[in-house]
């Protein structure tokens, strides 16, 4: 086969270049995909993702459960918000950040601050 000295092992098998050739000889005019039935993936929006911080950060025992049902995502997808996108785990029952906990970000927010503070007006800085 020729495509195989072309394109090495990237070339599709030849069963699907048949099942193209059929689809456009029956009329096919475009190589995008057609669309699908079923609900889009759309549970992982910034304004969903900020939902469930909001919901962790006031009640840090909250359980998927019920974060998913309050929302109305699934429990999946609650998993993968919390772990994925705001690396978080559950720890002695409480949802905390991997790296930063409150008072670490707390810390980082007062250090950039004083860092701001004193670029604007080096000499002031301590007085």
């Amino acid at each position: 086969m020729k495509f195989i000295k072309v394109y090495g092992d990237s070339f599709p098998s030849f069963t699907t270049i048949k099942k193209w050739a059929a689809e456009f000889k029956c009329g096919r005019t475009s190589l995008e995909d057609d669309p699908r039935e079923g609900r889009p993936k759309s549970a992982t929006t910034p304004k969903i993702i900020e939902q469930v911080h909001d919901m962790v950060l006031d009640d840090r025992r909250m359980k998927v459960r019920e974060i998913a049902e309050t929302i109305g995502i699934s429990k999946e997808r609650v998993g993968y918000i919390l772990h994925e996108e705001m690396d978080m785990k559950k720890l002695c029952a409480r949802w905390v950040p991997r790296l930063l906990t409150d008072q670490k970000c707390t810390r980082m927010k007062i250090s950039e601050q004083c860092l701001e503070h004193f670029n604007k007006n080096k000499t002031d800085f301590l007085h």
